[in-house]
């Protein structure tokens, strides 16, 4: 079976915990990783967990 690669906003936002508009304001700011198709965005999550991993505080 495969494995979803690519989320969409909402369904990342609920992946984090976080409200769609934090995100949204991430990706305007550019300080998440994102593809844009268009007017779409999707978010890898191979590159959303490294990138949640190098700002993890010890």
């Amino acid at each position: 079976m495969l494995e979803k690669r690519f989320l969409d906003i909402k369904e990342l936002a609920e992946y984090l915990g976080i409200a769609i508009n934090t995100l949204r304001s991430w990706v305007w700011k550019r300080e998440i990783p994102c593809h844009k198709f268009g007017r779409l965005v999707r978010f890898d999550l191979r590159e959303i967990e490294s990138w949640v991993k190098d700002r993890k505080v010890e």
